[in-house]
């Protein structure tokens, strides 16, 4: 008999997790396990704000090499943009990108797992590529801080999110609609950019406005933990602004919204619409907006096959690095279910239940952490904000600890870190 092909898009966090927790059941004699992703590394996106305003280059410390943890696996590994899938064939076809010019090839699978993360829209804000900036990879988080170094003025900033438009069709009923595709950032954002700012002499919180579409900032991280994070800011000197309902454009006086106001500023911080790609648009899986459609085992229920996680899953919401993780659990017992090497009762216990998890830095060496469940409507009561020192070293040393286990890190461990966060 053929060995099944697992076919894996995308390798960040949910990818590369997927492929290694499969091989804790289905070793390489039993099924084939192929990857495909644009990029050979992973790049360890939570991390790159703290480094920029440690005054360190993200490019240099946040990147995982995949190859050699792929090769150790047994999992073959291709870097490829993919272009089109075809659920009914059951193939996907993709383009080598080592160096332009290659042919189209195409791939074959049993199952097929979609964690190609999403597109950011930074091209439908008018105005950004010549007066915006952002954090949301290595290179806008470099020109940031460049920027921050040789020719901020002093004057001021403002920080905070587009509008996300979210699908609706086929959604969960306890996933409900954000405005923004994940604000942990903006407020992360602004909290070590004002230690920056005082550290080298260049002004304080005074000088940043946060801002959301939204009628309360990051509404999914609880609403008794973000009143408390606002208290905390407007003591500081933060300003806050919502219901901006969306970004119009940029200009080098300030900042225009699609509810008709305005803000003045001469440092402008976004973080965009968060779109599904193009290849993924009005496909028999996906929503309205191109997000894979799934059930509470991030299975698409019309094709029991084809699994989705991260940032490319419609159940994802907000789009935040931790449930990515989460749910690379679940897709991998499920497979492991179907294919016989794990019994029903162990793969079914674990459903997908979200939860925000989320460790922010704040500067001077100090991070707020956030763990809560009660904005999704199945009932969750778990609402906890923590602030101190440990919180940054716990935030460092997850990057450590993922790094040095090539992205595979036990669920025992997940769960330790997250009753470790919500007591000490």
């Amino acid at each position: 008999m053929k060995k099944p092909k697992i076919l894996i898009l995308g390798s960040n966090f949910a990818g590369l997790q997927v492929a290694r927790h499969l091989r804790d059941h289905v070793k390489e004699k039993d099924a084939e396990i192929t990857v495909v992703d644009r990029r050979n590394y992973l790049l360890f996106i939570p991390n790159i704000p703290l480094e920029i305003f440690e005054d360190r280059d993200p490019d240099k410390t946040q990147l995982l090499p995949l190859i050699p943890i792929y090769e150790k696996d047994g999992t073959k590994f291709i870097q490829a943009e993919v272009t089109k899938i075809d659920v009914d064939k059951k193939q996907v076809e993709v383009i080598p990108n080592e160096r332009p010019g290659s042919a189209i090839e195409t791939l074959s699978y049993d199952y097929l797992v979609v964690a190609v993360g999403n597109k950011l829209a930074f091209d439908k804000i008018e105005g950004f590529s010549k007066f915006g900036h952002s954090v949301t990879d290595t290179y806008q988080a470099n020109k940031l801080h460049k920027y921050l170094v040789e020719e901020y003025k002093g004057g001021k900033i403002v920080i905070g999110s587009a509008r996300f438009n979210q699908g609706s069709k086929g959604r969960l009923d306890f996933i409900p609609t954000a405005l923004a595709a994940c604000e942990g950032p903006p407020v992360e954002l602004a909290l070590s950019l004002a230690h920056w700012l005082e550290k080298h002499g260049k002004g304080s919180a005074k000088n940043i406005t946060i801002f959301t579409p939204a009628e309360l900032i990051a509404e999914d991280a609880g609403e008794n933990n973000v009143h408390k994070l606002l208290e905390i800011a407007s003591g500081m000197g933060f300003s806050y602004v919502n219901k901006t309902e969306d970004i119009t454009r940029l200009t080098a006086e300030g900042i225009e919204f699609a509810n008709g106001t305005k803000l003045e500023a001469e440092l402008k911080i976004v973080l965009p619409d968060w779109e599904a790609h193009s290849f993924l648009r009005n496909l028999p899986i996906t929503d309205e907006k191109g997000f894979v459609i799934t059930d509470e085992y991030l299975k698409n229920p019309d094709y029991p096959e084809v699994y989705a996680c991260g940032d490319a899953a419609s159940a994802t919401v907000p789009k935040i690095g931790s449930i990515g993780h989460y749910q690379s659990y679940i897709v991998a017992n499920q497979i492991a279910k179907d294919l016989g090497f794990m019994n029903a009762e162990e793969a079914d216990k674990e459903k997908y239940r979200p939860e925000v998890i989320c460790y922010g830095d704040m500067g001077g060496g100090k991070a707020f952490y956030i763990h809560a469940n009660t904005w999704y409507t199945y009932g969750g009561k778990t609402e906890i904000l923590n602030m101190g020192r440990s919180y940054y070293d716990m935030k460092v040393q997850f990057r450590h600890a993922y790094f040095m286990a090539g992205g595979k890190l036990p669920y025992s461990m997940w769960k330790f870190g997250t009753w470790l966060g919500d007591e000490i």
